[in-house]
Protein backbone atom coordinates (compact mmCIF):
# COMPACT_ATOMS: atom_id res chain seq x y z
CA UNK A 1 0.00 0.00 0.00
CA UNK A 2 2.80 2.42 0.94
CA UNK A 3 4.62 1.63 -2.30
CA UNK A 4 1.44 2.27 -4.32
CA UNK A 5 0.95 5.63 -2.64
CA UNK A 6 4.58 6.63 -3.25
CA UNK A 7 4.32 5.48 -6.87
CA UNK A 8 1.22 7.62 -7.36
CA UNK A 9 2.88 10.64 -5.76
CA UNK A 10 6.00 10.25 -7.92
CA UNK A 11 4.22 9.64 -11.24
CA UNK A 12 5.11 12.01 -14.04
CA UNK A 13 2.36 13.59 -16.17
CA UNK A 14 3.02 14.12 -19.87
CA UNK A 15 0.38 16.25 -21.65
CA UNK A 16 -0.32 19.93 -21.05
CA UNK A 17 -4.09 19.46 -20.68
CA UNK A 18 -3.67 16.34 -18.53
CA UNK A 19 -1.30 18.17 -16.19
CA UNK A 20 -3.55 21.25 -16.15
CA UNK A 21 -6.67 19.19 -15.41
CA UNK A 22 -4.89 17.23 -12.68
CA UNK A 23 -3.74 20.49 -11.09
CA UNK A 24 -7.21 21.86 -11.68
CA UNK A 25 -8.86 18.90 -9.96
CA UNK A 26 -6.78 19.30 -6.83
CA UNK A 27 -7.18 23.06 -7.02
CA UNK A 28 -10.93 22.46 -6.93
CA UNK A 29 -10.52 20.14 -3.95
CA UNK A 30 -8.30 22.67 -2.19
CA UNK A 31 -10.71 25.49 -2.95
CA UNK A 32 -13.68 23.45 -1.72
CA UNK A 33 -11.83 23.05 1.57
CA UNK A 34 -11.01 26.76 1.50
CA UNK A 35 -14.68 27.58 1.01
CA UNK A 36 -15.61 25.30 3.87
CA UNK A 37 -12.94 27.06 5.93
CA UNK A 38 -14.45 30.44 5.10
CA UNK A 39 -17.92 29.14 5.92
CA UNK A 40 -16.70 28.07 9.35
CA UNK A 41 -15.16 31.50 9.92
CA UNK A 42 -18.26 33.31 8.67
CA UNK A 43 -20.63 31.27 10.82
CA UNK A 44 -18.48 31.78 13.94
CA UNK A 45 -17.69 35.48 13.57
CA UNK A 46 -19.74 37.01 10.74
CA UNK A 47 -18.30 40.03 8.94
CA UNK A 48 -17.13 41.70 12.13
CA UNK A 49 -14.24 42.92 14.23
CA UNK A 50 -12.81 39.53 15.31
CA UNK A 51 -12.49 38.31 11.75
CA UNK A 52 -10.98 41.65 10.71
CA UNK A 53 -8.21 40.97 13.26
CA UNK A 54 -7.61 37.50 11.82
CA UNK A 55 -7.22 38.76 8.26
CA UNK A 56 -5.16 41.78 9.31
CA UNK A 57 -2.68 39.46 11.07
CA UNK A 58 -1.78 37.88 7.71
CA UNK A 59 -0.51 41.07 6.11
CA UNK A 60 3.05 41.20 7.48
CA UNK A 61 3.71 37.44 7.00
CA UNK A 62 2.29 37.65 3.47
CA UNK A 63 4.68 40.48 2.64
CA UNK A 64 7.57 38.38 3.97
CA UNK A 65 6.46 35.47 1.79
CA UNK A 66 6.15 37.70 -1.27
CA UNK A 67 9.58 39.29 -0.77
CA UNK A 68 12.12 37.05 0.97
CA UNK A 69 10.49 33.63 0.52
CA UNK A 70 9.81 34.23 -3.18
CA UNK A 71 13.56 34.29 -3.81
CA UNK A 72 13.31 30.48 -3.98
CA UNK A 73 10.10 30.40 -6.00
CA UNK A 74 9.37 27.64 -8.47
CA UNK A 75 9.37 30.07 -11.42
CA UNK A 76 12.93 31.18 -10.73
CA UNK A 77 14.56 27.94 -9.55
CA UNK A 78 13.25 25.58 -12.26
CA UNK A 79 15.23 27.03 -15.23
CA UNK A 80 18.46 26.94 -13.20
CA UNK A 81 17.74 23.41 -12.01
CA UNK A 82 16.85 22.10 -15.48
CA UNK A 83 20.07 23.57 -16.87
CA UNK A 84 22.21 21.85 -14.22
CA UNK A 85 20.42 18.52 -14.45
CA UNK A 86 20.95 18.53 -18.22
CA UNK A 87 24.64 19.34 -17.77
CA UNK A 88 25.01 16.57 -15.18
CA UNK A 89 23.40 14.05 -17.51
CA UNK A 90 25.64 15.14 -20.37
CA UNK A 91 28.74 14.76 -18.20
CA UNK A 92 27.62 11.32 -17.03
CA UNK A 93 27.14 10.19 -20.64
CA UNK A 94 30.69 11.30 -21.45
CA UNK A 95 32.05 9.68 -18.31
CA UNK A 96 33.35 12.99 -17.00
CA UNK A 97 31.47 12.75 -13.70
CA UNK A 98 30.87 9.76 -11.45
CA UNK A 99 28.59 11.37 -8.88
CA UNK A 100 24.97 11.58 -10.05
CA UNK A 101 23.47 15.11 -10.26
CA UNK A 102 26.48 16.63 -8.51
CA UNK A 103 26.09 20.11 -9.96
CA UNK A 104 22.32 20.20 -9.39
CA UNK A 105 22.66 19.08 -5.76
CA UNK A 106 25.39 21.61 -5.02
CA UNK A 107 23.19 24.35 -6.48
CA UNK A 108 20.16 23.36 -4.36
CA UNK A 109 22.26 23.01 -1.20
CA UNK A 110 23.66 26.52 -1.63
CA UNK A 111 20.25 28.03 -2.26
CA UNK A 112 18.78 26.16 0.72
CA UNK A 113 21.53 27.30 3.11
CA UNK A 114 21.34 30.91 1.98
CA UNK A 115 17.54 30.97 2.14
CA UNK A 116 17.33 29.51 5.65
CA UNK A 117 19.84 32.02 6.99
CA UNK A 118 18.27 35.06 5.32
CA UNK A 119 14.66 34.28 6.25
CA UNK A 120 15.63 33.45 9.84
CA UNK A 121 17.21 36.89 10.25
CA UNK A 122 14.28 38.70 8.62
CA UNK A 123 11.68 36.82 10.66
CA UNK A 124 13.55 37.49 13.92
CA UNK A 125 13.77 41.21 13.17
CA UNK A 126 10.06 41.40 12.30
CA UNK A 127 9.14 39.48 15.44
CA UNK A 128 10.41 42.37 17.56
CA UNK A 129 9.15 45.07 15.16
CA UNK A 130 5.59 43.72 14.89
CA UNK A 131 3.99 46.02 17.54
CA UNK A 132 5.29 49.14 15.79
CA UNK A 133 4.36 47.99 12.26
CA UNK A 134 0.80 47.01 13.23
CA UNK A 135 0.23 50.41 14.83
CA UNK A 136 1.35 52.06 11.58
CA UNK A 137 -0.75 49.85 9.24
CA UNK A 138 -3.88 49.45 11.36
CA UNK A 139 -4.12 52.42 13.74
CA UNK A 140 -7.87 52.00 14.29
CA UNK A 141 -7.55 48.32 15.26
CA UNK A 142 -4.43 48.99 17.35
CA UNK A 143 -6.33 51.52 19.41
CA UNK A 144 -8.95 48.92 20.33
CA UNK A 145 -9.17 45.94 22.66
CA UNK A 146 -7.83 43.40 20.14
CA UNK A 147 -4.38 44.95 19.73
CA UNK A 148 -2.63 42.27 21.82
CA UNK A 149 -4.27 39.46 19.82
CA UNK A 150 -3.27 41.15 16.55
CA UNK A 151 0.41 41.30 17.60
CA UNK A 152 0.46 37.73 18.93
CA UNK A 153 -1.21 36.26 15.84
CA UNK A 154 1.09 38.17 13.49
CA UNK A 155 4.15 36.84 15.31
CA UNK A 156 2.91 33.25 15.13
CA UNK A 157 2.06 33.60 11.45
CA UNK A 158 5.66 34.62 10.70
CA UNK A 159 6.43 30.88 10.77
CA UNK A 160 4.13 30.36 7.79
CA UNK A 161 6.27 32.07 5.07
CA UNK A 162 9.33 30.25 6.45
CA UNK A 163 7.69 26.84 5.93
CA UNK A 164 5.93 27.69 2.67
CA UNK A 165 9.11 29.11 1.14
CA UNK A 166 10.97 25.91 1.98
CA UNK A 167 8.10 23.92 0.49
CA UNK A 168 8.43 25.98 -2.71
CA UNK A 169 12.09 24.99 -2.93
CA UNK A 170 11.09 21.33 -2.71
CA UNK A 171 8.32 21.97 -5.27
CA UNK A 172 10.87 23.09 -7.85
CA UNK A 173 12.26 19.54 -7.78
CA UNK A 174 8.84 17.89 -8.07
CA UNK A 175 7.90 20.12 -11.02
CA UNK A 176 11.15 19.55 -12.90
CA UNK A 177 10.32 15.84 -12.88
CA UNK A 178 6.67 16.67 -13.70
CA UNK A 179 5.40 15.12 -10.47
CA UNK A 180 2.39 17.35 -10.48
CA UNK A 181 0.37 15.06 -8.25
CA UNK A 182 2.38 15.74 -5.10
CA UNK A 183 2.63 19.43 -5.98
CA UNK A 184 -1.13 19.64 -6.45
CA UNK A 185 -2.02 17.96 -3.16
CA UNK A 186 0.10 20.34 -1.02
CA UNK A 187 -2.50 23.17 -0.93
CA UNK A 188 -5.11 20.60 0.13
CA UNK A 189 -2.99 19.75 3.15
CA UNK A 190 -2.56 23.45 3.90
CA UNK A 191 -6.32 23.99 4.13
CA UNK A 192 -6.74 20.87 6.24
CA UNK A 193 -4.32 22.38 8.77
CA UNK A 194 -6.22 25.68 8.82
CA UNK A 195 -9.53 23.89 9.43
CA UNK A 196 -7.89 21.94 12.24
CA UNK A 197 -7.06 25.29 13.80
CA UNK A 198 -10.65 26.52 13.46
CA UNK A 199 -12.34 23.38 14.77
CA UNK A 200 -9.84 22.19 17.40
CA UNK A 201 -7.33 24.90 18.33
CA UNK A 202 -9.68 27.92 18.39
CA UNK A 203 -11.90 26.45 21.15
CA UNK A 204 -8.73 25.80 23.17
CA UNK A 205 -6.70 28.98 22.56
CA UNK A 206 -9.11 31.55 21.09
CA UNK A 207 -7.96 33.69 18.16
CA UNK A 208 -4.37 32.53 18.71
CA UNK A 209 -5.52 29.01 17.86
CA UNK A 210 -6.51 30.20 14.38
CA UNK A 211 -2.94 31.34 13.77
CA UNK A 212 -1.56 28.03 15.07
CA UNK A 213 -3.82 26.22 12.60
CA UNK A 214 -2.37 28.22 9.69
CA UNK A 215 1.15 27.27 10.76
CA UNK A 216 0.20 23.59 11.04
CA UNK A 217 -1.21 23.80 7.51
CA UNK A 218 2.05 25.30 6.23
CA UNK A 219 3.95 22.46 7.91
CA UNK A 220 1.75 19.87 6.17
CA UNK A 221 2.28 21.72 2.86
CA UNK A 222 6.02 21.15 3.34
CA UNK A 223 5.98 17.59 4.67
CA UNK A 224 3.85 16.15 1.83
CA UNK A 225 6.64 17.06 -0.63
CA UNK A 226 9.49 15.53 1.35
CA UNK A 227 9.17 11.88 0.10
CA UNK A 228 9.13 12.90 -3.57
CA UNK A 229 12.12 15.22 -3.10
CA UNK A 230 14.04 12.49 -1.28
CA UNK A 231 13.35 9.93 -4.02
CA UNK A 232 14.72 12.31 -6.66
CA UNK A 233 18.12 12.40 -4.95
CA UNK A 234 17.97 16.20 -4.77
CA UNK A 235 16.90 16.75 -1.17
CA UNK A 236 18.64 20.00 -0.09
CA UNK A 237 21.01 20.09 2.88
CA UNK A 238 23.08 22.70 4.70
CA UNK A 239 26.31 23.08 2.81
CA UNK A 240 29.46 25.20 3.03
CA UNK A 241 31.12 26.84 1.18
CA UNK A 242 28.22 28.43 -0.66
CA UNK A 243 28.09 28.71 -4.43
CA UNK A 244 27.89 32.50 -4.38
CA UNK A 245 28.05 32.69 -8.16
CA UNK A 246 24.78 30.75 -8.48
CA UNK A 247 23.20 32.62 -5.55
CA UNK A 248 23.98 35.95 -7.20
CA UNK A 249 22.43 34.77 -10.47
CA UNK A 250 19.29 33.57 -8.69
CA UNK A 251 18.96 36.85 -6.78
CA UNK A 252 19.58 38.84 -9.95
CA UNK A 253 16.76 36.97 -11.67
CA UNK A 254 14.57 36.77 -8.55
CA UNK A 255 14.74 40.39 -7.50
CA UNK A 256 12.55 41.79 -10.29
CA UNK A 257 10.14 38.86 -9.85
CA UNK A 258 10.12 39.41 -6.10
CA UNK A 259 9.24 43.06 -6.59
CA UNK A 260 6.54 41.97 -9.07
CA UNK A 261 4.95 39.57 -6.58
CA UNK A 262 5.40 41.87 -3.60
CA UNK A 263 3.72 44.70 -5.52
CA UNK A 264 0.56 42.59 -5.59
CA UNK A 265 0.85 41.89 -1.87
CA UNK A 266 1.51 45.54 -1.12
CA UNK A 267 -1.58 46.40 -3.14
CA UNK A 268 -3.68 44.08 -0.97
CA UNK A 269 -2.01 45.53 2.12
CA UNK A 270 -3.00 49.08 1.14
CA UNK A 271 -6.54 48.03 0.24
CA UNK A 272 -7.00 46.21 3.55
CA UNK A 273 -5.48 49.14 5.38
CA UNK A 274 -8.05 51.38 3.61
CA UNK A 275 -10.79 48.94 4.66
CA UNK A 276 -9.69 49.14 8.30
CA UNK A 277 -10.74 52.83 8.33
CA UNK A 278 -14.27 51.93 7.18
CA UNK A 279 -17.00 50.34 9.28
CA UNK A 280 -16.15 47.14 11.23
CA UNK A 281 -16.43 44.08 9.00
CA UNK A 282 -15.13 45.83 5.86
CA UNK A 283 -11.89 43.82 5.93
CA UNK A 284 -13.90 40.62 6.23
CA UNK A 285 -16.17 41.52 3.31
CA UNK A 286 -13.12 42.35 1.18
CA UNK A 287 -11.36 39.09 2.05
CA UNK A 288 -14.41 36.85 1.71
CA UNK A 289 -15.19 38.20 -1.76
CA UNK A 290 -11.53 38.10 -2.78
CA UNK A 291 -11.24 34.49 -1.62
CA UNK A 292 -14.36 33.49 -3.54
CA UNK A 293 -13.12 35.00 -6.80
CA UNK A 294 -9.75 33.32 -6.19
CA UNK A 295 -11.39 29.90 -6.57
CA UNK A 296 -11.69 30.03 -10.39
CA UNK A 297 -8.37 31.90 -10.56
CA UNK A 298 -6.58 29.03 -8.78
CA UNK A 299 -8.39 26.36 -10.77
CA UNK A 300 -7.89 27.89 -14.23
CA UNK A 301 -5.13 30.49 -14.40
CA UNK A 302 -2.71 28.97 -11.91
CA UNK A 303 -3.25 25.40 -13.14
CA UNK A 304 -2.62 26.19 -16.80
CA UNK A 305 0.33 28.49 -16.14
CA UNK A 306 1.97 25.92 -13.85
CA UNK A 307 1.38 23.07 -16.29
CA UNK A 308 2.75 25.08 -19.22
CA UNK A 309 5.78 26.58 -17.47
CA UNK A 310 8.26 23.64 -17.60
CA UNK A 311 7.44 23.01 -21.27
CA UNK A 312 7.69 26.71 -22.16
CA UNK A 313 11.09 26.85 -20.44
CA UNK A 314 12.46 23.88 -22.38
CA UNK A 315 11.07 25.06 -25.72
CA UNK A 316 12.59 28.50 -25.32
CA UNK A 317 15.94 27.11 -24.13
CA UNK A 318 16.04 25.02 -27.34
CA UNK A 319 15.24 28.06 -29.47
CA UNK A 320 11.94 26.67 -30.78
CA UNK A 321 9.94 29.92 -31.07
CA UNK A 322 7.13 28.37 -33.13
CA UNK A 323 6.38 25.66 -30.58
CA UNK A 324 6.73 28.20 -27.77
CA UNK A 325 4.12 30.42 -29.42
CA UNK A 326 1.87 27.44 -30.09
CA UNK A 327 1.91 26.44 -26.41
CA UNK A 328 1.09 30.01 -25.39
CA UNK A 329 -1.80 30.18 -27.85
CA UNK A 330 -3.22 26.84 -26.70
CA UNK A 331 -2.96 27.80 -23.03
CA UNK A 332 -4.46 31.26 -23.62
CA UNK A 333 -7.40 29.93 -25.59
CA UNK A 334 -8.26 27.36 -22.94
CA UNK A 335 -7.91 29.93 -20.17
CA UNK A 336 -10.35 32.19 -22.03
CA UNK A 337 -12.61 29.24 -22.79
CA UNK A 338 -13.05 28.49 -19.07
CA UNK A 339 -12.70 31.96 -17.54
CA UNK A 340 -15.39 33.90 -19.38
CA UNK A 341 -18.35 31.57 -18.66
CA UNK A 342 -17.32 31.24 -15.01
CA UNK A 343 -17.13 35.04 -14.73
CA UNK A 344 -20.63 35.39 -16.15
CA UNK A 345 -22.03 32.70 -13.85
CA UNK A 346 -20.40 34.27 -10.80
CA UNK A 347 -21.93 37.63 -11.63
CA UNK A 348 -25.43 36.26 -12.31
CA UNK A 349 -25.44 33.81 -9.38
CA UNK A 350 -23.42 35.93 -6.94
CA UNK A 351 -26.05 36.04 -4.17
CA UNK A 352 -26.70 32.30 -4.39
CA UNK A 353 -22.95 31.56 -4.31
CA UNK A 354 -22.25 33.76 -1.29
CA UNK A 355 -25.31 32.61 0.64
CA UNK A 356 -24.55 28.94 -0.03
CA UNK A 357 -20.87 29.19 0.89
CA UNK A 358 -20.93 31.70 3.74
CA UNK A 359 -24.56 32.08 4.81
CA UNK A 360 -24.56 30.50 8.23
CA UNK A 361 -24.53 31.53 11.88
CA UNK A 362 -23.45 35.13 12.39
CA UNK A 363 -23.17 35.89 8.67
CA UNK A 364 -26.43 37.75 8.01
CA UNK A 365 -28.29 38.82 4.85
CA UNK A 366 -26.68 42.28 4.74
CA UNK A 367 -23.24 40.63 4.90
CA UNK A 368 -24.32 38.34 2.05
CA UNK A 369 -25.49 41.14 -0.23
CA UNK A 370 -22.42 43.28 0.36
CA UNK A 371 -20.03 40.37 -0.18
CA UNK A 372 -21.95 39.31 -3.31
CA UNK A 373 -21.65 42.81 -4.77
CA UNK A 374 -17.90 42.86 -4.07
CA UNK A 375 -17.60 39.39 -5.62
CA UNK A 376 -19.28 40.59 -8.83
CA UNK A 377 -16.81 43.47 -9.14
CA UNK A 378 -13.80 41.22 -8.51
CA UNK A 379 -15.03 38.60 -10.99
CA UNK A 380 -15.07 41.05 -13.90
CA UNK A 381 -11.27 40.86 -13.82
CA UNK A 382 -11.04 37.04 -13.76
CA UNK A 383 -9.99 36.65 -17.41
CA UNK A 384 -7.42 39.40 -16.96
CA UNK A 385 -5.98 37.79 -13.83
CA UNK A 386 -5.68 34.38 -15.49
CA UNK A 387 -4.10 35.63 -18.71
CA UNK A 388 -1.69 37.93 -16.86
CA UNK A 389 -0.48 34.96 -14.81
CA UNK A 390 0.28 33.06 -18.02
CA UNK A 391 2.01 36.07 -19.63
CA UNK A 392 4.19 36.52 -16.55
CA UNK A 393 5.16 32.80 -16.61
CA UNK A 394 6.08 33.13 -20.28
CA UNK A 395 8.49 35.92 -19.40
CA UNK A 396 10.05 33.84 -16.64
CA UNK A 397 10.39 30.90 -19.03
CA UNK A 398 12.41 33.22 -21.30
CA UNK A 399 14.52 34.45 -18.40
CA UNK A 400 13.00 37.94 -18.61
CA UNK A 401 11.86 39.40 -15.31
CA UNK A 402 12.00 43.15 -15.90
CA UNK A 403 9.02 43.59 -18.27
CA UNK A 404 6.48 42.00 -15.88
CA UNK A 405 8.13 43.94 -13.05
CA UNK A 406 7.45 47.32 -14.62
CA UNK A 407 3.94 46.41 -15.74
CA UNK A 408 2.88 44.87 -12.42
CA UNK A 409 4.35 47.67 -10.31
CA UNK A 410 2.59 50.26 -12.49
CA UNK A 411 -0.75 48.43 -12.24
CA UNK A 412 -0.31 47.95 -8.48
CA UNK A 413 0.21 51.67 -8.01
CA UNK A 414 -2.74 52.34 -10.29
CA UNK A 415 -4.99 50.08 -8.20
CA UNK A 416 -4.06 51.91 -4.99
CA UNK A 417 -4.50 55.39 -6.49
CA UNK A 418 -7.75 54.57 -8.30
CA UNK A 419 -9.22 52.80 -5.25
CA UNK A 420 -8.45 55.76 -3.01
CA UNK A 421 -9.89 58.17 -5.59
CA UNK A 422 -13.02 56.04 -5.92
CA UNK A 423 -13.51 56.02 -2.15
CA UNK A 424 -13.38 59.82 -2.09
CA UNK A 425 -15.60 60.10 -5.18
CA UNK A 426 -18.13 57.66 -3.70
CA UNK A 427 -18.34 59.74 -0.52
CA UNK A 428 -18.72 63.08 -2.24
CA UNK A 429 -20.82 62.37 -5.35
CA UNK A 430 -24.32 61.15 -4.55
CA UNK A 431 -25.18 60.35 -8.18
CA UNK A 432 -22.24 57.97 -8.52
CA UNK A 433 -23.00 56.37 -5.14
CA UNK A 434 -26.65 55.85 -6.02
CA UNK A 435 -25.73 54.44 -9.44
CA UNK A 436 -23.31 51.84 -8.02
CA UNK A 437 -25.67 50.83 -5.22
CA UNK A 438 -28.57 50.58 -7.67
CA UNK A 439 -26.73 48.43 -10.21
CA UNK A 440 -25.49 46.05 -7.49
CA UNK A 441 -28.78 46.18 -5.54
CA UNK A 442 -27.29 47.25 -2.20
CA UNK A 443 -29.06 50.60 -1.71
CA UNK A 444 -30.39 49.98 1.78
CA UNK A 445 -27.39 48.51 3.63
CA UNK A 446 -24.46 50.24 5.39
CA UNK A 447 -20.81 50.00 4.40
CA UNK A 448 -21.22 50.03 0.61
CA UNK A 449 -18.16 52.26 0.30
CA UNK A 450 -16.02 49.12 0.63
CA UNK A 451 -17.14 48.21 -2.93
CA UNK A 452 -14.77 50.86 -4.28
CA UNK A 453 -11.81 48.65 -3.33
CA UNK A 454 -12.71 45.69 -5.61
CA UNK A 455 -13.75 48.17 -8.31
CA UNK A 456 -10.32 49.81 -8.20
CA UNK A 457 -8.66 46.39 -8.15
CA UNK A 458 -10.56 45.29 -11.26
CA UNK A 459 -9.71 48.48 -13.16
CA UNK A 460 -5.98 48.12 -12.47
CA UNK A 461 -5.99 44.40 -13.29
CA UNK A 462 -7.64 44.99 -16.67
CA UNK A 463 -5.04 47.62 -17.51
CA UNK A 464 -2.28 45.20 -16.48
CA UNK A 465 -3.61 42.47 -18.77
CA UNK A 466 -3.82 44.88 -21.72
CA UNK A 467 -0.18 45.91 -21.21
CA UNK A 468 1.01 42.28 -21.06
CA UNK A 469 -1.05 41.29 -24.10
CA UNK A 470 0.30 44.20 -26.15
CA UNK A 471 3.91 43.48 -25.14
CA UNK A 472 3.58 39.79 -26.05
CA UNK A 473 1.89 40.66 -29.36
CA UNK A 474 4.85 42.90 -30.27
CA UNK A 475 7.22 39.93 -29.92
CA UNK A 476 4.85 37.33 -31.39
CA UNK A 477 2.59 39.08 -33.96
CA UNK A 478 0.54 35.95 -34.72
CA UNK A 479 -0.71 35.61 -31.15
CA UNK A 480 -3.81 37.83 -31.17
CA UNK A 481 -5.30 36.59 -34.43
CA UNK A 482 -5.36 33.01 -33.18
CA UNK A 483 -6.63 33.86 -29.67
CA UNK A 484 -9.31 36.47 -30.41
CA UNK A 485 -11.46 33.99 -32.31
CA UNK A 486 -11.83 31.95 -29.13
CA UNK A 487 -12.43 35.14 -27.12
CA UNK A 488 -15.36 36.36 -29.24
CA UNK A 489 -16.77 32.87 -29.69
CA UNK A 490 -16.71 32.21 -25.95
CA UNK A 491 -18.04 35.61 -24.89
CA UNK A 492 -21.00 35.28 -27.26
CA UNK A 493 -21.88 31.82 -25.91
CA UNK A 494 -21.36 33.05 -22.33
CA UNK A 495 -23.73 35.99 -22.71
CA UNK A 496 -26.44 33.60 -23.90
CA UNK A 497 -25.59 31.36 -20.95
CA UNK A 498 -25.90 34.30 -18.54
CA UNK A 499 -29.30 35.25 -19.92
CA UNK A 500 -30.58 31.66 -19.57
CA UNK A 501 -29.18 31.38 -16.02
CA UNK A 502 -30.74 34.71 -15.01
CA UNK A 503 -34.16 33.61 -16.27
CA UNK A 504 -33.61 30.26 -14.56
CA UNK A 505 -33.32 32.01 -11.18
CA UNK A 506 -36.90 33.18 -11.48
CA UNK A 507 -38.18 29.84 -12.75
CA UNK A 508 -36.49 27.62 -10.17
CA UNK A 509 -36.99 30.13 -7.36
CA UNK A 510 -40.70 29.35 -7.56
CA UNK A 511 -40.08 25.68 -6.74
CA UNK A 512 -37.88 26.11 -3.66
CA UNK A 513 -37.86 28.05 -0.42
CA UNK A 514 -34.95 30.40 -1.06
CA UNK A 515 -34.80 31.29 2.63
CA UNK A 516 -33.23 27.89 3.35
CA UNK A 517 -29.76 26.58 2.50
CA UNK A 518 -31.17 23.79 0.32
CA UNK A 519 -33.57 26.11 -1.48
CA UNK A 520 -31.08 28.80 -2.42
CA UNK A 521 -28.47 26.17 -3.37
CA UNK A 522 -30.90 24.36 -5.69
CA UNK A 523 -32.07 27.64 -7.21
CA UNK A 524 -28.51 28.65 -8.08
CA UNK A 525 -27.42 25.14 -9.04
CA UNK A 526 -30.26 24.45 -11.46
CA UNK A 527 -30.10 27.95 -12.96
CA UNK A 528 -26.36 27.50 -13.47
CA UNK A 529 -26.82 24.05 -15.05
CA UNK A 530 -29.44 25.39 -17.47
CA UNK A 531 -27.06 28.19 -18.44
CA UNK A 532 -24.17 25.76 -18.94
CA UNK A 533 -26.30 23.54 -21.18
CA UNK A 534 -27.10 26.55 -23.34
CA UNK A 535 -23.38 27.48 -23.40
CA UNK A 536 -22.36 24.00 -24.51
CA UNK A 537 -25.02 23.90 -27.22
CA UNK A 538 -23.91 27.23 -28.67
CA UNK A 539 -20.24 26.22 -28.67
CA UNK A 540 -21.10 22.87 -30.24
CA UNK A 541 -22.97 24.62 -33.05
CA UNK A 542 -20.01 26.96 -33.50
CA UNK A 543 -17.69 23.91 -33.69
CA UNK A 544 -15.47 25.19 -30.87
CA UNK A 545 -11.94 23.80 -31.08
CA UNK A 546 -11.49 24.13 -27.32
CA UNK A 547 -14.68 22.16 -26.64
CA UNK A 548 -13.33 19.34 -28.82
CA UNK A 549 -9.96 19.48 -27.00
CA UNK A 550 -11.71 19.18 -23.63
CA UNK A 551 -13.75 16.23 -24.87
CA UNK A 552 -10.65 14.44 -26.16
CA UNK A 553 -8.69 15.09 -22.97
CA UNK A 554 -11.48 13.85 -20.70
CA UNK A 555 -11.55 10.60 -22.66
CA UNK A 556 -8.03 9.93 -21.35
CA UNK A 557 -7.39 8.80 -17.79
CA UNK A 558 -5.13 11.43 -16.30
CA UNK A 559 -3.97 9.16 -13.51
CA UNK A 560 -2.80 6.57 -16.08
CA UNK A 561 -0.93 9.09 -18.16
CA UNK A 562 2.15 7.85 -19.93
CA UNK A 563 5.32 8.34 -17.90
CA UNK A 564 7.94 10.20 -19.89
CA UNK A 565 11.49 11.29 -19.32
CA UNK A 566 11.54 14.84 -17.97
CA UNK A 567 13.79 16.15 -20.73
CA UNK A 568 11.72 14.85 -23.65
CA UNK A 569 10.05 17.59 -25.67
CA UNK A 570 8.50 16.88 -29.06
Amino acid sequence: MVQKILHMLNREISGLHQAAYLLGFFAILSQVLALFRDRLLASMFGAGQSLDIYYAAFRIPDIVFATVASLVSVSVIIPFLIERIDRDEEKNKKGEEKEDRKEARHFLNSIFTFYMGLLSLVSLALFFATPYITRLLFPVISAGEFYTELVTMTRILLLSPFLLGLSNLFASVTQVYRRFFVYAIAPVMYNIGIMFGILVLYPMYGLTGLALGVVSGALLHLLIQVPSTLSSGLFPRFSLPLDFSSIKKVIFISLPRTITVSSNELTELFLISFASFLIPGSISVFNFSFNLQSVPFSIIGVSYSLAAFPMLTRLFSKGDREQFLEQMIISSRHIIFWSIPISVLFIVLRAQIVRTVLGAGSFNWDDTRLTAAALALFTVSLVAQNLTTLFVRSYYARGKTRPPLFMNVFSAGLIVVVSYALVLFFREVAFFRDFVEGVLKVQDIPGTIVLMLPLGYTFGTLVNMCMHWYAFEVEYPKYSDLVLKTFFQTIGASLIMGFVAYKGLGVFGAFFDVNTFFGIFMQGFLAGISGLVAWLCVLYLLKSTELQDVWNTLHKKIWRAKVIAPDTVQ
